[in-house]
């Protein structure tokens, strides 16, 4: 009688313990059978994971043999590249990378890793992908009432924070106090689906980058004269506009962007506090009194985020179960409809940065329903839905991003 006494009472401190422990501490499998994490990710053997132990060394091998040839001084990196373009000089932090690294999560468990999944080292361009989330967020909340309305109804004149001005105030007597994103009347017509899918042909300078200066056509004579597309009929990949849409978000939330995020995604699904999301030096604003900076979405030019394979891949994760954590809808299935939806001027880009395997055209050796959020270096988080499956890969050649899918699958299927 008293071992039973005794058992009882240990069961019930351990119910009692397990309850009091913070969402983010604990782990679950929901009704749906789906197993979510807590704040230490569970690993499981390949052989418990039914995965070859051997395909997957060969995976991992593959992966550190495929490391992109660019330098890790990624400052030096980034004029030997971006920084040749028209006004391309850095304007925010940039930091060396680490070595190749990764991890494989599939069904929830970590069933692989190599080189340094703790380093916090630049994602670039996967930045867009939790850029899109907090305005997903806006629009489930009614913030944004939706995607098709224009911008400029959401976005006053924006007063740009200059601690220091111009000792002459007569050299700025012919320019505006404000910055204006939407008055041009082509500007007008862009709405927020435009700018996620990167279909609006923005026309305009933010912090100092021409739209044309990015990524600019092979002639020169047409960069500051082309005419403009319709918003939605062309794709162009441009950081000014992707910068636009943070500080149009910026002037939705009336809050830090990094603050919006940390609190309404990165807690929720257990991210630790070591990721940051940086602006550039000159991108601050006057707001509600306060001088905010507003971020970027991507590292073209410095900045953006910051995080480590295993903060990766929990975002990878709430994107693989349609943006659900627990019982916690953070994204709403609604809105992971639509950044799934092929963009029709560019079928492979959803909302930015979910690329698509459309027609299995992105990556050929991976299933029509995967998707990616790519950044540059290359940066991938790999989603694959009908193999419960993420994979961080970090510093892979983009060229080698296929062939590592097409292992990583051999090894799952066991073929």
């Amino acid at each position: 009688m008293a071992a039973r006494r005794f058992a009882r009472l240990a069961l019930l401190l351990v119910v009692i313990v397990a309850a009091a422990l913070p969402a983010s501490a604990q782990t679950a499998t929901t009704a749906s059978g789906a197993y979510y994490p807590g704040t230490e990710w569970r690993h499981k053997t390949p052989a418990e994971a039914g995965i070859s132990a051997a395909r997957l060394k060969d995976v991992i091998d593959f992966a550190v043999a495929s490391e992109t040839k660019a330098p890790r001084d990624l400052k030096l990196n980034h004029y030997q590249t971006f920084g040749r373009e028209p006004f391309g000089y850095a304007i925010g932090p940039i930091k060396d990378r680490g070595e190749p690294t990764g991890i494989i999560v599939h069904k929830g468990y970590v069933v692989a890793e190599w080189g340094d999944p703790l380093r916090v080292d630049m994602a670039h361009s996967v930045t867009k992908s939790f850029l899109s989330s907090v305005v997903g967020i806006a629009v489930d909340r009614g913030m944004i009432r939706s995607i098709n309305d224009t911008v400029r109804d959401y976005v006053p004149p924006i007063q740009s924070y200059n601690p220091v001005p111009a000792g002459n105030k007569s050299d700025s007597l012919a320019t505006s106090d404000f910055l204006y994103l939407f008055d041009t009347p082509h500007n007008r017509t862009i709405t927020w689906d435009h700018l996620l899918r990167q279909t609006s042909d923005w026309e305009g300078t933010l912090w100092g980058k021409p739209d044309w200066a990015d990524r600019p056509g092979d002639k020169p004579a047409d960069w500051t004269t082309r005419q403009r597309d319709k918003p939605g009929t062309a794709y162009k990949y441009n950081d000014t506009r992707v910068n636009v849409l943070a500080l149009a978000a910026l002037n939705v939330w009336r809050r830090p962007l990094p603050q919006v995020l940390k609190e309404t995604v990165m807690d929720p699904i257990g991210a630790s506090n070591t990721w940051r999301w940086y602006g550039y030096e000159n991108s601050w604003i006057v707001l509600d009194g306060a001088a905010v900076q507003s971020t970027t979405g991507g590292g073209h030019w410095g900045g953006g985020m910051f995080i480590h394979a295993y903060d990766m891949a929990r975002f990878g994760y709430l994107t693989l179960r349609e943006g659900r954590w627990n019982e916690r809808q953070i994204l709403s299935k609604q809105w992971v409809e639509w950044a799934r939806t092929p963009t029709p001027a560019q079928p492979t880009y959803g909302f930015m940065n979910w690329f698509l395997n459309t027609d299995r055209k992105y990556l050929p050796s991976a299933p029509a329903s995967a998707f990616a959020h790519i950044g540059n270096g290359t940066n991938m988080i790999y989603v694959d839905p009908e193999h419960d499956l993420v994979a961080v890969v970090r510093w892979i050649d983009t060229r080698a991003m296929d062939e590592f899918v097409k292992r990583l699958l051999a090894a799952v299927e066991g073929k």
